[in-house]
């Protein structure tokens, strides 16, 4: 491309932006041709229980901030899981923190591409996120799979932060983030129903939450949270391959 080799300022932030675009794109490739593999989704298995502790966390932290309480969450092998809390604000309240989990990898995802721009952030990061798996084991797991699963978890973000190299550093954080914002394509199915098995037990789905508390169908929610997604991860990679001034 002709405007790559010129000196001028524009085509140098082009070109500076363009690079990271394109590896971000070949992760999401990457993890989407994974899936379509006969083990794919058993190699990606630890990162789609990530994705269901996001979930989770998504509505208990949305209840925290309704002015609810977020008593627990529990992590399943079978790869869902269910937070506990309690709130007494109304209809609106409940659609918010049932959307607030559909939503949560999605946006944890993109926060994680963003702050991959440069090793040095994502290395922080990567503590961040281990620390907080800590955290939350600390105050809200509390079903056995989930405390080893996250303590597994924090030590594997907390290896790679002290011994990779800045490259495999950038990389491990943007495939989490990438992940966490393709997680709805993986289940996708469950937004479009009306209840889920969840730990041996039949709950009404989010979806169907929202239904219950606002109008229209379960099946209209899904389409809007679907295409939320898509926006929060355009957002993501957005900013996240914004030259920098």
């Amino acid at each position: 491309m002709s405007s790559m080799s010129t000196a001028s300022p524009r085509s140098s932030s082009e070109t500076s932006a363009e690079h990271p675009l394109r590896a971000l794109l070949w992760v999401l490739a990457l993890i989407v041709v994974t899936w379509q593999l006969p083990y794919g989704r058993s190699i990606l298995y630890p990162f789609s229980l990530l994705a269901t502790c996001a979930h989770e966390l998504g509505h208990g932290l949305t209840a925290l901030l309704v002015g609810g309480e977020f008593s627990s969450f529990a992590l399943y092998a079978d790869g869902s899981g269910l937070a506990l809390w309690r709130g007494t604000g109304g209809r609106l309240s409940t659609a918010l923190v049932a959307a607030g989990g559909l939503l949560g990898p999605s946006i944890a995802g993109s926060l994680l591409i963003i702050l991959a721009r440069s090793a040095r952030q994502a290395r922080a990061m990567l503590w961040l996120v281990a620390g907080g798996l800590l955290g939350v084991v600390v105050v809200w797991a509390r079903n056995p799979f989930g405390v080893i699963f996250l303590v597994a978890s924090a030590l594997f973000f907390a290896a790679v932060a002290l011994w990779l190299g800045d490259r495999a550093v950038t990389f491990v954080l943007r495939l989490t983030g990438a992940l966490l914002c393709l997680s709805w394509l993986q289940d996708l199915d469950y937004l479009f129903t009306s209840s889920a098995v969840i730990g041996g037990m039949r709950h009404a789905s989010d979806t169907a939450v929202i239904a219950q508390a606002l109008w229209l169908p379960y099946w209209f929610w899904g389409g809007v949270i679907a295409l939320t997604s898509l926006a929060v991860l355009a957002l993501g990679l957005r900013l996240a391959t914004r030259s920098r001034r």
